[in-house]
C-alpha cells in the first residue's frame, strides 16, 4: 500500500481531481488524503465519495501552532506553510509507515510506485527541478521542487520533517528573502544536513515546464512517470496560458491538450452537482501596466508566449 496526501481549495479542484484520476489508472494498491482547504471543496469533494481517498477539512487538521500564523501569510503562502504539517498529520494520525506528498497539478502516466522504491533504505525522497538554461529560475525557487516528496515514519524521516514544518510555520513567504523562498529553498541543503535523503534518479518522475526542453518524450525508451503542470492556469474568454518557459508544439499537443479535455471533462460532471462555484479557477485580468506589451514582444519573439484559445486547441 502507498499512502499518499495532497492539499488545494475549490480553485483547484479539476487539477487535484485529475491527479487523482491519473493516480488511480496507474496505481494498483494507494490511498490519497486530500487536505481541503476551504469548505466548499470539502463539502464537494465529500459528495463525489473517491474511492481509496480520505477527505480531511481544515477544522480536522489546524493546529494551535499554524492558526497563530495563518492570518499573516496569503492563500498560496498559508498551503506552502502546511504542506509539511500534512505529511506529519497523515503519518501520526493514520499511523502510517510512510507517505508521499503530492502538489495537485501532477498528472500521472505510469506508476509512480517506482520513484518510491528507488529509495531503498533511505528515510526521504526528494526530486530536482533539473532546470534547463533557458528557463532556470534556482536563484529564486532552489534546486529541488516541492512536488513529489517522500518521508518515512522512522527517526531520520521525522528528524527531516519536523524541522521542515518548524521552519515553514516560522518563515513561509512567496519572496526571495535571507536565502529563502517558501517552503521550498529550505530543501537545498536536506543532503548535507540530515542522514538519509534520497535525490530521485529516475529520468521520468519531474518533468516539467523548467526541464521539458532537454527531454524526448517521443522516445519509445522514455518512461514518463508524471508531468507537473505548473503555471497551467485557466483565463477569462475561453483561453489557457501554460506559463513563461519553452514548451512546443509537440509537447502541446502530447501533454497539454489530453490534459484539458480531462480537466473540462472533469469540469462538466461537477457541473451536474454543482453549477454555481467554479472548481477551475478562472484567473481574472488584471489592470494594464505598461509593461505588459513589453512582455508580450519578448515572449512572442522568443516563443515563450503560452496563452492559447480553448476552441483552437481542443475544438
Amino acid at each position: 500500500m502507498y499512502n499518499y496526501c495532497t492539499l488545494f481549495n475549490s480553485n483547484y479542484v479539476t487539477r487535484g481531481l485529475a491527479m487523482y484520476e491519473s493516480l488511480k489508472k496507474h496505481s494498483e494498491k494507494f490511498h490519497l488524503y486530500i487536505f481541503a482547504f476551504d469548505d466548499t471543496s470539502y463539502d464537494l469533494l465529500n459528495r463525489l465519495r473517491l474511492d481509496y481517498v480520505t477527505v480531511i477539512s481544515l477544522e480536522e487538521f489546524e493546529d494551535d501552532a499554524l492558526l497563530a500564523i495563518k492570518d499573516s501569510r496569503s492563500i498560496g503562502e498559508y498551503c506552502w506553510t502546511c504542506t509539511p504539517s500534512t505529511i506529519k498529520y497523515c503519518i501520526e494520525k493514520y499511523d502510517l509507515p510512510s507517505c508521499t506528498y503530492l502538489d495537485a497539478d501532477i498528472y500521472f502516466y505510469s506508476n509512480p510506485a517506482v520513484l518510491i522504491e528507488e529509495m531503498g533504505d533511505d528515510s526521504v525522497l526528494i526530486t530536482e527541478h533539473k532546470y534547463t538554461p533557458e528557463c532556470d529560475f534556482s536563484d529564486i525557487s532552489g534546486k529541488y521542487c516541492v512536488q513529489f516528496m517522500t518521508f518515512k515514519n522512522d527517526i531520520n524521516g521525522n528528524t527531516v520533517l519536523n524541522w521542515w514544518r518548524e521552519a515553514c510555520i516560522d518563515w513561509c513567504y512567496a519572496r526571495h528573502e535571507d536565502g529563502k523562498f517558501g517552503d521550498q529553498k529550505y530543501l537545498d541543503d536536506w543532503t548535507e544536513r540530515f542522514h538519509g535523503v534520497h535525490v530521485l534518479v529516475h529520468p521520468g518522475g519531474g518533468v516539467a515546464p523548467w526541464n521539458i526542453q532537454s527531454y524526448d518524450l517521443a522516445s519509445k525508451n522514455f518512461d514518463l512517470i508524471f508531468y507537473h503542470f505548473q503555471n497551467f492556469d485557466f483565463l477569462e474568454n475561453n483561453r489557457v496560458s501554460m506559463g513563461p518557459c519553452k514548451i512546443g508544439e509537440e509537447n502541446i499537443q502530447r501533454l497539454y491538450v489530453p490534459y484539458i479535455k480531462h480537466l473540462q471533462d472533469i469540469s462538466q460532471q461537477l457541473k451536474k452537482i454543482d453549477n454555481i462555484n467554479d472548481y477551475n479557477g478562472i484567473v481574472k485580468k488584471r489592470s494594464f501596466h505598461w509593461k505588459d506589451g513589453l512582455r508580450y514582444i519578448k515572449r512572442k519573439l522568443t516563443g515563450t508566449y503560452n496563452v492559447y484559445s480553448l476552441k483552437k486547441l481542443i475544438g
